[in-house]
């Protein structure tokens, strides 16, 4: 068979494949832990449920206009104006099978071959395949004080005259940490200085902690969404806890949004019709349920990083937003991807390596369970790599002597 370079050079999730050995673990009975999914817990909104309900009940399922339903657009409209302060007009406005889809829209609608797009490490895993995807060339810029914010002048070193974009995801996945005000403003200024598209991929802007706020990149910059740099991707898979239904959007200004439409014509036309109505109903009903995950999700991180502290060799840094932490586990080996392997097949938990999102010898831990899941977890890590722990622990109801230290 004959496969194209460009479908080969596509790396396979690291994720998917740990969650795959995973299912066939707990398939043969083991009591498996999963902190490799980003997803949460809670249930979609009821007036989400109330509002696809409403459409099958009718029968109305049928095409709609490929760049979104306009109730749904008309929602997406107050959602911007309530928390960007910009009003953006229906043609500003796309949506797409989820907040990815919309990404990769923007991509291949900017990209031509050999253009490059600047990635902030850690980045989230899909960014540089999906340039790669438009034939474009990732550029990854990581800070060089070891920790997860970047300065103005490392990215500026990064850009060439290929440059076409610069992606940011504030609250950041995997990391957590949420980009100060003045570094966005800063990032702002210069992407609308140097007509280089900045793309705020917002997914997680409000699930964020001790009063933090994730700046949106409109707040930075005089320009009208016609004529900004600036483009936001957002969605309600994290917000809502709708990841299963798909639905995310893009908004940029009318040429761009134009283009995108064609292309999303020609790959999947539209979302799912009872997809746009669901969110239509998240969108329009009562935000309570955002702030009752956010507190929840804040608890979890509570207590998670209360059990990293007690790691003996473990640099964290604490996350701000999101449903992720991203320790630095050097200390117990150099290889993210055959640690997240031990610790699946000795201590049965599930996690994702830092070397998918450009951190080698980092482990992306998600709390997006239940908090005593989490301490379960920890607990089973900490006794498979801390040399300080005990030598025994109950994994299930079998008992279990570590003996390779």
């Amino acid at each position: 068979m004959s496969i194209s370079r460009l479908a080969r050079s596509i790396k396979q999730s690291p994720t998917l494949h740990l969650n795959d050995e995973a299912m066939a673990m707990r398939a043969r009975g083991e009591p498996v832990l999963s902190l490799g999914v980003g997803e949460p817990q809670n249930k979609a909104p009821i007036t989400a449920v109330l509002a696809s309900a409403a459409k099958l009940r009718e029968g109305d399922v049928k095409y709609v206009p490929t760049d979104g339903l306009p109730a749904l657009k008309k929602a997406i409209i107050a959602y911007t104006e309530e928390f960007y302060g910009r009003l953006p007009a229906p043609e500003n406005v796309i949506v797409s099978t989820g907040a990815k889809q919309a990404l990769f829209n923007v991509l291949f609608s900017l990209l031509d071959p050999q253009d490059e797009v600047i990635l902030l490490a850690p980045y989230w895993v899909s960014y540089p395949e999906m340039v790669k995807m438009c034939y474009g060339v990732p550029v990854v810029v990581t800070p060089e004080d070891g920790t997860f914010y970047h300065r103005m002048e490392e990215i500026e070193q990064a850009v060439s005259s290929y440059t076409k974009a610069i992606i940011v995801n504030s609250p950041n996945n995997p990391s957590g940490v949420v980009y100060p005000e003045d570094f966005i403003a800063e990032l702002v200024d210069f992407c609308e200085r140097r007509g280089i598209y900045l793309i705020m991929d917002d997914i997680y802007h409000r699930l964020v902690f001790d009063g933090k706020h994730a700046a949106p990149g409109y707040a930075y910059t005089d320009r009208s969404i016609e004529e900004t740099r600036v483009i936001v991707i957002n969605g309600v898979s994290k917000l809502y806890g709708m990841t299963g239904f798909r639905v995310g959007w893009a908004i940029a200004n009318r040429q761009l949004v134009e283009v995108m439409t064609n292309v999303q014509a020609q790959m999947t036309s539209s979302a799912s019709t009872v997809s746009q109505a669901a969110a239509v109903g998240a969108l329009t009903g009562m935000q309570s349920v955002v702030e009752n995950l956010r507190l929840s999700i804040q608890n979890n991180r509570d207590v998670i990083l209360t059990e990293l502290r007690t790691f003996t060799d473990l640099r964290v840094i604490p996350p701000d937003g999101t449903f992720y932490v991203l320790p630095d586990f050097r200390a117990y080996g150099q290889d993210s991807v055959e640690l997240s392997r031990f610790l699946l097949r000795k201590a049965l938990v599930v996690t994702v390596p830092g070397a998918a999102f450009g951190m080698e010898g980092y482990i992306r831990l998600s709390f997006s369970g239940s908090a005593k899941e989490i301490i379960e977890a920890m607990a089973r890590i900490k006794w498979a790599l801390d040399p300080n722990a005990p030598n025994e622990i109950y994994i299930g109801d079998r008992k279990l002597v570590r003996d390779w230290m």
